[in-house]
């Protein structure tokens, strides 16, 4: 590891808009127990919005600002891509915005029922290969449900064709309520919030408009279930692969 990753790993615990617990702090159970608690981080009793693999946290950051009435959690496992948001975020003065490094996977073990209002899932790795990896899911929709309240949005922005056509398939096979769907968001001036999500761009969503990649968005309601259906289709796999995925 990179001294410049170990500088920012030991700043990051300094950070007091910074929560950390790690896979092997959950399976060990010495966990704070976060869940039932993030209303008292934020001091206030706003609706709780997540970011999944937030990356450097810009869009975090940047909603926040969008919707100042609004409580926002950037996570993702990589603390040194968390510095940056989070750096950001306290020499702004931000109280309305946190990071959480854990697993996604970890989630329904860090939030209580209900705790979040809204989810955003911006370019997360389409994982071709195997469906339980990919957060629009089935299963991950099962483990949302278990502190997104009952209808509660559920955002995707993407760069890909594949997960953009699973999605659209999981809604369906789900009879989930679709809000908003745009297979080219900068060029879809019929889209209601084209706007406001055109002005917030995450890193890798800059490097996919600079390459003259459409930006895919959907929006739905995930309506508590007993079970979700996993869609059974053939879908056509990307003929590229998303930065930092191997060295080109």
């Amino acid at each position: 590891m990179g001294k410049n990753k170990l500088k920012k790993f030991a700043e990051i615990t300094t950070f007091e808009n910074v929560f950390q617990c790690p896979s092997q702090a959950v399976f060990a159970n010495e966990m704070v127990h976060f869940a039932g608690s993030w209303h008292q981080k934020f001091q206030n009793n706003n609706p709780i919005v997540l970011e999944l693999g937030c990356g450097r946290g810009e869009y975090t950051v940047g909603l926040s600002d969008l919707y100042p009435d609004k409580n926002f959690i950037g996570i993702d496992i990589k603390g040194a891509r968390l510095w940056a948001g989070a750096k950001a975020a306290l020499e702004d003065g931000k109280k309305n915005v946190l990071f959480l490094r854990t697993d996604i996977e970890r989630l329904p073990q860090l939030f209580a029922k209900d705790e979040v209002s809204e989810i955003w899932i911006t370019f997360p790795d389409p994982q071709m290969k195997k469906s339980t990896k990919r957060l629009t899911s089935s299963f991950f929709m099962q483990n949302y449900a278990h502190f997104l309240v009952n209808n509660g949005t559920i955002h995707l922005k993407t760069d890909s064709p594949f997960l953009y056509t699973y999605t659209q398939a999981m809604i369906q096979e789900n009879q989930f309520v679709l809000q908003e769907n745009s297979a080219d968001l900068y060029a879809d001036s019929a889209l209601k919030t084209r706007q406001e999500l055109t002005q917030l761009q995450t890193y890798y969503e800059q490097q996919w408009l600079e390459r003259g990649m459409t930006i895919k968005y959907l929006a739905w309601q995930l309506s508590h279930k007993t079970a979700y259906i996993e869609p059974e289709i053939e879908i056509e796999k990307d003929n590229y692969r998303s930065y930092g995925r191997y060295k080109r």
